[in-house]
């Protein structure tokens, strides 16, 4: 079940997320706090997360990017940017990033998970009650995703929640281990 507190403004558009959090099974997805950073330093550390991340994952994953995040220096906060706590633990993180400047109605999905957590379905969940909120809360055509080539697991949660290949940008990523291939996926509000 999806429970929100966000209310009619963001049903506008028009909320800043704050009061936000949606209860899925086993799992509430809320704002991230002050007092997730051990958490979050943690789980975002360990050198298995980043294998499956763009560049913009760093690793190692010090305090200083932890506070950084969580001051919105590396996100922007104003967009729905929630925590994944499992056994009220922040252990990972789920995101809509919307271009244009907030007012395209494409967005972007991104996520990920602590490692402890990987293969028992709590990815695949957390995108469903994160998506379940955001087609009906934002005014949203398209939501866009895209995966590494060494990361067929997040290709797998896409496809449960309903997104389509939409086809692979080719050497799209360099990272330390060498040039990966880009999948694109595209979820479309129509298929809610």
């Amino acid at each position: 079940m999806v429970q929100q507190r966000c209310g009619a403004a963001a049903r506008r558009g028009q909320c800043m997320f704050d009061d936000l959090q949606l209860q899925g099974e086993g799992f509430v997805l809320r704002r991230w706090r002050q007092d997730d950073l051990d958490a979050l330093l943690m789980h975002a550390n360990d050198p298995w997360v980043p294998r499956g991340l763009s560049t913009r994952f760093p690793h190692p994953y010090t305090r200083a990017d932890g506070e950084a995040f969580l001051a919105g220096k590396v996100v922007d906060l104003r967009d729905p940017v929630l925590a994944i706590v499992i056994d009220g633990q922040a252990c990972g993180s789920i995101a809509l990033r919307r271009a244009g400047g907030g007012a395209d109605a494409v967005a972007e999905l991104g996520y990920w998970l602590g490692r402890a957590y990987w293969g028992r379905g709590w990815m695949t969940r957390s995108v469903q009650t994160y998506l379940a909120w955001a087609l009906h809360a934002l005014p949203l055509t398209r939501i866009d995703a895209t995966v590494l080539d060494s990361n067929p697991a997040s290709a797998q949660v896409l496809r449960k929640n309903g997104f389509v290949a939409q086809g692979v940008r080719r050497g799209a990523l360099l990272r330390p281990d060498g040039t990966h291939d880009l999948h694109v996926f595209s979820r479309f509000a129509a298929t809610r």
